[in-house]
């Protein structure tokens, strides 16, 4: 039985995995038939390299895909491509009437993901946004502080100055 399945490549928490087409019997990571793409679940949203026809023709060849392979075919929309295909086997559906569909639902889902993207990147810009402000704040708050201690130590030294210099004066008319 020949499988579609991940393979783990990438250092310790930082995981990166192939797409790959194996033996079922054949360890995880090691022999495989073909790579048809890669996947990167670190980014936002995970990354997703994928030959789609190569994994078309594997399905229709009979591959099973695991769990996860299956929800990113489907992401992808490469099993609604085979469902459709099996209906134009069977006479169900027309090939156009299938390459219809399939373009409007993926013109559906690169919108849907255009939008997650967009909506990631404002969310990243508002975040950086607020901490600035909130960076300018304490900075501006640190700066009156020092301001208020040097105003303070400059009272300080003004009081004390004529202080020190009429002790000096108090003491010569004493000592005349």
């Amino acid at each position: 039985m020949v499988k579609i399945r991940l393979a783990r490549r990438g250092r310790k928490k930082l995981a990166l995995y192939d797409v790959v087409v194996a033996d079922a019997r054949a360890p995880r990571d090691g022999r495989f038939i073909e790579k048809i793409g890669t996947y990167n679940p670190l980014t936002v949203p995970a990354t997703i390299e994928l030959n789609d026809d190569k994994a078309f023709k594997w399905l229709m060849n009979g591959a099973q895909p695991s769990d996860t392979v299956k929800a990113m075919l489907s992401y992808r929309g490469v099993m609604l491509k085979k469902h459709l295909q099996i209906g134009v086997i069977k006479g169900a559906i027309t090939q156009e009437q299938a390459d219809t569909k399939l373009a409007a639902w993926l013109k559906e889902k690169t919108e849907k993901v255009d939008a997650k993207k967009g909506k990631a990147t404002a969310s990243k810009e508002a975040d950086a946004k607020a901490r600035k402000a909130a960076e300018t704040k304490v900075r501006e708050a640190r700066a009156e502080a020092i301001r208020k201690k040097q105003q303070v130590a400059a009272e300080a030294t003004t009081q004390a100055a004529p202080a020190e210099g009429e002790a000096p004066a108090a003491e010569a008319t004493e000592q005349a």
